[in-house]
């Protein structure tokens, strides 16, 4: 069985412009991070990764119109989550780490 880290990085963001909506959901999986919303990715990123990665999504969106938010997450506090999942997901499904519905 292999151990999963608990995520690390949420990012979210709010960009009026499709286009440039679409380039940022790929920077974010280009890291590997999993959407978990429509504009809301998550996953388990180094330091230095997260520093990258902000630095290109600010790359991406230049001087567009938006909004993009990098969070780091303790474990403390992802476990202290809550999550309400009406989507009919199974448990856990697309989400990593143990959600308390």
């Amino acid at each position: 069985m292999v151990a999963t880290k608990a995520p690390n990085t949420l990012v979210i963001y709010d960009i009026p412009d499709d286009r440039r909506r679409t380039k940022v959901a790929e920077v974010c999986l280009d890291y590997g991070l999993d959407r978990i919303q429509f504009s809301a990715f998550l996953g388990w990123l180094l330091p230095t990764q997260q520093e990258e990665l902000f630095l290109k999504l600010k790359k991406t969106l230049g001087k567009q119109k938006g909004n993009i938010q990098l969070f780091n997450i303790c474990l403390a506090d992802w476990r202290r989550r809550k999550v309400l999942d009406q989507s009919g997901a199974k448990d856990g499904e697309g989400v990593s780490g143990g959600a308390t519905r």
